[in-house]
């Protein structure tokens, strides 16, 4: 089965409002759908957290999030042979379902991203390294939670330091595209970042003394400051850290 992490956003709920019934964490064999290979349970549910005092609330729309990951997969590898991996005639079928169900709802959007093999590192960039939690259950996990108004600042600060370094267009634009995802949502919103099954591919030791987050920021201050050498060590551990997930990803 594939390993996945997933950023997730979170609304406060308001119980008048709420008609999703919770999630129940099961395992789904992985099974064919007609988009695809499918991991998980389609019924149209949502991830309640408590946080700070604070209920809230994070549908996980799958058909929607199934339709997106198509023709995303489509745009990712577009060119490399895009149609080899997602052909013609499936593209055009779940951009059709998809325009029709945005016709009919609006309002609905995805509040989950989902990543397989490992934790893409602009993930990291909303956060601050205390926020983070081990969680243990079935497995040993990480998971790190903020503010959404607090990670759109530090994301702001990030693309400012990133541009002005003058570090390669395309580490930016995908920190920016990161931040208009989240630009739509409530500022009383929050931003979970969980490891997931990828945690699976770690020690727990090795977990427990990850500091990615730590790392991120560490190498975007030094950046800030003109420490090019200071800023290549974090970022170099942190690569480090990530290399045989990242290996995985790249070779599926």
């Amino acid at each position: 089965m594939i390993k996945t992490a997933q950023l997730r956003v979170y609304e406060p709920v308001v119980d008048t409002e709420v008609s999703l019934e919770p999630a129940v964490t099961v395992k789904i064999p992985p099974r064919r759908d007609r988009f695809g290979i499918v991991g998980e349970s389609m019924v149209e549910d949502a991830l309640i957290a408590e946080w700070r005092g604070v209920r809230y609330i994070c549908p996980r729309t799958p058909a929607l999030r199934a339709l997106e990951g198509v023709l995303a997969i489509r745009r990712a590898y577009g060119q490399l042979g895009g149609g080899a991996v997602v052909g013609d005639e499936l593209a055009r079928a779940a951009r059709t379902e998809l325009e029709t169900r945005q016709a009919e709802h609006p309002q609905e959007r995805s509040q989950i991203l989902t990543s397989a093999w490992h934790v893409p590192m602009r993930w990291f960039v909303p956060f601050h390294p205390s926020g983070k939690e081990i969680v243990t259950g079935e497995f040993t996990t990480v998971r790190y939670r903020t503010a959404l108004a607090a990670g759109m600042e530090r994301l702001d600060r990030a693309v400012e330091i990133l541009s002005r370094a003058e570090i390669p267009d395309s580490t930016t634009m995908e920190v920016e595209e990161l931040r208009t995802w989240l630009e739509p949502f409530s500022t009383k919103a929050m931003v979970e970042l969980d490891y997931g099954d990828v945690a699976r591919m770690f020690q727990v030791p090795e977990l427990a003394i990850d500091d990615s987050v730590a790392d991120v920021w560490a190498a975007l201050d030094a950046l800030a400051a003109g420490e090019w050498e200071k800023a290549g060590e974090h970022y170099g551990a942190l690569v480090y850290r990530w290399t045989g997930a990242m290996s995985i990803s790249y070779s599926s």
